[in-house]
């Protein structure tokens, strides 16, 4: 194992002392951020670490953000190719019959899972998604099954799905803490964006009848840095709202639960994501368009070492008065050639004050071809003396 030279990377890595205007970091009870809501949390996505919260592992019904798992499992079938946005959905009597929000789909018709997604993220139709849990899971009870266990895979122990819709039921219900780890889940899945933004929208249904759809979340309109979110309602639950904001490289994940009004639940969400980038900076330390000081070497290839970079970005996590210890270790892997640009070739740990924090993949910087006869030749003659 050898070290990287942290002064590499040495400007990447101080964090400014200077707060933007808004919350003072000083600001150490969430009732000042939250009004009128029984349960928040606010983390960054990229670390995890969370920045606030108050009564974050309370259980209590989520109402319409279970939707959040409900997409999950249909963006994992889609990753994994059991699902394409261009399939098309026969939709069942049961689903089109389903009660709440909608978009009135219609029975015995034919959909493209690309509109049955987009309905339930910008409006939060639930027969969408009923149709789209019989098509990944058969039925809907199998389909609630699987969102338990991803819960469980996701470390959410105070999460248990009774639905894939939220509708009111007494074994439902979940926590903000769980529900901000589902949801930055979700947000992992780029197609998730191409939705979450849309204010207004027609959608079309056979013969040409259309179902005007509007964002539940209004801070899509209302705050600039926000572009996604989750809304959910019942007498029982109150207002709802997951939420994630991008700003200055750093991406924030909010839950309000229990909120007494909808103004309340997005007030109390600008209030956290106010705070959060006021206080706290997300600097990048490795830069996969930059590449790293030491090369690694190769053995039979037409050169004796090549350029490597950072597949993906590297970001260190902080409170805006604090300039953490970054270190890195890098690993390089026994590789020889031929090798192809993009190949990973070893690895790299991000430490920050000590702590591992992240782990990123090497590859090359450019292609490497395999030495040929005459570059063997040319290495043994090179030194001749003529």
């Amino acid at each position: 194992m050898k070290k990287l030279c942290v002064c590499m990377l040495a400007s990447a890595i101080m964090v400014s002392a200077g707060a933007a205007s808004g919350f003072k970091l000083e600001t150490n009870n969430a009732k000042a951020l939250v009004n009128n809501s029984k349960s928040a949390y606010l983390m960054d996505f990229n670390s995890g670490e969370c920045l606030y919260k108050e009564n974050e592992t309370a259980r209590m019904p989520i109402a319409s953000v279970c939707k959040v798992m409900t997409l999950t499992l249909v963006f994992d079938a889609i990753n994994c190719g059991k699902l394409s946005l261009d399939d098309k959905v026969v939709v069942s009597d049961n689903a089109s019959g389903m009660g709440g929000s909608q978009v009135f789909l219609e029975s015995g018709c034919e959909y493209a899972v690309n509109q049955l997604v987009k309905s339930i993220i910008v409006c939060s139709a639930n027969d969408s998604c009923v149709a789209l849990s019989e098509t990944v899971a058969g039925n809907e009870e199998t389909f609630v099954a699987q969102m338990n266990k991803k819960a469980e895979e996701l470390g959410c122990t105070d999460t248990l799905f009774a639905n894939c819709t939220g509708l009111p039921r007494a074994t439902q219900y979940s926590c903000a803490k769980d529900v901000a780890v589902m949801f930055s889940n979700l947000i992992k899945y780029e197609d998730y964006f191409k939705y979450s933004k849309i204010w207004l929208e027609d959608f079309k249904h056979p013969e040409d009848r259309i179902t005007t759809i509007t964002n539940t979340n209004k801070l899509i309109k209302k705050y600039k840095f926000c572009d996604g979110g989750k809304t959910g309602f019942t007498n029982e639950a109150g207002f709802c709202l997951a939420s994630t904001a991008m700003k200055n490289n750093m991406r924030l994940v909010s839950v309000v639960l229990g909120s007494g009004s909808s103004d309340d639940r997005f007030n109390s969400t600008v209030n956290m994501f106010e705070y959060g980038f006021a206080n706290f900076k997300n600097k990048i330390v490795l830069d996969k368009d930059v590449t790293l000081n030491d090369e690694f070497f190769i053995s039979g290839g037409k050169a004796d070492t090549f350029p490597v970079r950072p597949e993906r970005n590297a970001y260190v996590f902080s409170a805006v008065d604090k300039t953490p210890e970054v270190s890195y270790n890098v690993v390089a892997e026994k590789v020889k050639a031929p090798v192809t640009k993009d190949q990973v070739v070893g690895y790299i740990e991000v430490y920050k004050d000590g702590v591992l924090v992240d782990k990123v993949n090497v590859v090359a910087a450019e292609n490497v071809e395999r030495a040929g006869f005459g570059d063997y030749f040319k290495q043994i003659t090179g030194n001749w003396a003529i």
